[in-house]
């Protein structure tokens, strides 16, 4: 098979981690050879000069239109947007730009099939560039790719439009299955595709908890809350924060980046818990690694979400969740190992950490509750959906 496979979010120099599980179960898939996956992850830039003096747009104006990334060809044509405005325009520009390379690539050697990574922007482009090239095509469904932009007006109806039209579809969990199922598509063509996990980083610790926290210069006294995810209104740090006032010895670690940190930073100051507050940026997975072994809890409490990939990554460490009841997580925390699902206020946050620091489970029985993720069976079950999907067009 070879395969066009679109994502918008996929690591870059600009930025390492950004949609760093996508590059992840593409390896998977590569590495049973059979499939051969061309990676366009297409850079949406504003028009000059806000490409160079908009923050967030720097870097990524500067990366190359193909590069080699951890032993990987990428193609990287750029598409315009504005920031901020019209974005129902984002994928018919995205289309725009990646169509003649795909027309010249499909030239030169056949795609069998069109594969898009998410719904928003990928999946209406991926649409458009399959019709053009007389592909079927594949659509991924993760979270807030439907969720959020199917609340924005133009958006949602091409994304509903992409959904029915789409050859195949994958959803992160039964809970996006069923979403997609509402826009009026037979379930007989989604298909679950669960995430996977780098068990290289993400296992139990094999050092003294006492050492961890060591590394980490948290004292063992303390309790260690840990908190994966973008600094934006939708993973709510802030109800994280504000469980940190009935939570005397407490730290909380907050693992990423986003436009939310100001206000986090000044919610933390006054509720005079920024000392035990610390907001670490983005960091490299295997330092999250790291940190998520250390933690007696991880905390996350979603809006919405999919099926979070911290959440398995800190099961995987033996790291119980505090999490709200968004997508998939009753697919996740199916038993009292796992932790708890709350409601998404500081004070059902605050009660769940006193009751499971308490009687906290083993370790290892968290971490046995996501023993059958892995990025080997993610990677063969992506190259089965593709191959079926390409036989059924036949």
């Amino acid at each position: 098979m070879r395969v066009l496979s679109l994502s918008t979010l996929y690591p870059s120099a600009a930025a390492p981690n950004f949609g760093r599980f996508v590059e992840l179960s593409l390896d998977a898939a590569d590495a049973t050879d059979e499939v051969e996956i061309v990676r366009i992850s297409p850079n949406g830039l504003p028009p000059w000069p806000l490409s160079r003096l908009m923050r967030t747009y720097k870097a990524r104006a500067r990366l190359p239109v193909a590069d080699e990334w951890r032993g990987h060809r990428v193609l990287r044509p750029h598409f315009a947007l504005i920031p901020g405005s019209a974005p129902a325009r984002n994928a018919a520009a995205l289309a725009k730009a990646v169509l003649p390379l795909a027309q010249n690539l499909h030239a030169q050697q056949p795609f069998d099939l069109v594969d898009a990574q998410f719904f928003w922007p990928d999946g209406p482009a991926a649409m458009q560039l399959a019709e053009a090239l007389g592909l079927p095509f594949s659509i991924k469904a993760r979270g807030a790719d439907i969720h959020y932009w199917t609340t924005i007006a133009g958006c949602r109806e091409q994304i509903v439009d992409a959904a029915q039209r789409a050859t195949g579809l994958l959803a992160v969990s039964e809970a996006i299955r069923a979403d997609i199922a509402g826009f009026g598509v037979d379930t007989g063509k989604i298909r679950l595709h669960r995430t996977g996990i780098d068990r290289s980083l993400f296992g139990l610790p094999t050092d003294p908890h006492e050492m961890l926290r060591a590394r980490l210069q948290v004292p063992t006294y303390e309790a260690l809350l840990a908190c994966v995810g973008a600094l934006i209104p939708r993973k709510g740090q802030a109800f994280a924060i504000r469980a940190m006032a009935q939570l005397p010895e407490a730290r909380l670690a907050l693992i990423g980046e986003g436009e939310d940190r100001p206000m986090l930073e000044k919610l933390a100051r006054e509720l005079s818990v920024a000392d035990r507050v610390h907001l670490l940026g983005s960091l490299p997975h295997g330092e999250i690694a790291h940190y998520l072994q250390a933690a007696d809890l991880a905390v996350l409490p979603s809006a919405s979400e999919g099926l979070a990939n911290a959440w398995i990554e800190a099961l995987a460490c033996g790291t119980p969740l505090i999490i709200t009841d968004a997508g998939g997580a009753r697919e996740v925390v199916k038993s009292d190992a796992a932790g708890r699902i709350v409601a998404r206020d500081a004070d059902a946050i605050a009660a769940a950490v006193h009751e499971l620091l308490s009687a906290p489970p083993r370790r290892e029985a968290v971490a046995a509750t996501v023993a059958d993720y892995s990025w080997q069976a993610n990677g063969a079950a992506l190259v089965a959906h593709w191959r079926h999907l390409i036989k059924a067009a036949a």
